[in-house]
């Protein structure tokens, strides 16, 4: 199954972030996350005597994103996405690691924030989701906050970013759905990192559709719990409707 649409935004917190499209005003950048990304706006972003060093950021940038995509057909496959139409490496805010904007189909990844493959390969497959749920779905990033709650949730929860490693990497410990609060706490600050609302009304959304969108899975038939259960849980959904298919 491949899907290709037309583009909107998604998702911060150490972390990825929804982006929007162009001719907002100032207080409506700030409002969805935009500042988060200036080089999304290239007639005020204006590139300072760094501009080699940034060089040097976009070469790894490319390199680490040909890996991930070399490495990770399953992801990938469930989405038609070309590497230079579909990704950008660019220099980003300090607090995010890559975003989807929705209104150009690209995928932003922060270039002067991702150094490592791993990290690399977690930003690439969490705003995957974001792309998916936008071409499957008539995703409402702008004014449904359930909308944008519930891709989030799915992007931490099927990327990695609750992994039992990168967890114990954090010092975070916990038995009993430590899984499911972590995916809990990571959409929640997605949320608060790019719409001004309240933290107790961000809770309130992210509950009510916790339990339906932590429990979507595509396009992976099972939560993947490590880079090698990705492709069998990706296998698991190709062939979800075989049985009855032959019925």
């Amino acid at each position: 199954m491949s899907t290709t649409c037309n583009g909107v935004w998604t998702d911060v917190s150490g972390a990825e972030a929804l982006i929007l499209s162009e001719g907002f005003s100032t207080k409506q950048e700030e409002d969805y996350g935009y500042d988060l990304f200036p080089e999304r706006n290239k007639s005020k972003y204006k590139k300072g005597s760094i501009t080699e060093s940034l060089f040097t950021f976009n070469h790894k940038c490319q390199v680490m994103l040909q890996y991930a995509i070399d490495t990770s057909k399953s992801r990938i496959s469930a989405i038609q996405v070309f590497k230079d139409r579909h990704f950008a490496c660019e220099d980003c805010d300090g607090t995010v690691s890559g975003g989807f904007d929705a209104a150009s189909s690209q995928i932003v990844l922060c270039q002067n924030n991702i150094h490592q493959q791993s990290h690399m390969n977690r930003v690439v497959t969490h705003e995957l989701i974001h792309a998916f749920d936008h071409c499957r779905a008539h995703v409402d990033w702008f004014k449904n906050y359930r909308h944008l709650a519930c891709s989030e949730i799915r992007a931490a929860n099927l990327s990695g970013d609750c992994s039992f490693s990168n967890e114990l990497s954090r010092f975070h410990f916990g038995l009993k759905k430590h899984h499911q609060e972590c995916v809990r706490g990571r959409a929640l600050r997605s949320i608060l990192a790019v719409r001004k609302i309240s933290r107790e009304e961000a809770e309130k959304i992210v509950d009510e559709v916790f339990d339906s969108c932590f429990n979507d899975h595509a396009p992976f038939g099972r939560i993947p719990h490590s880079k090698k259960d990705a492709k069998f849980a990706y296998r698991h959904y190709e062939s979800r409707d075989r049985y009855n298919a032959n019925i």
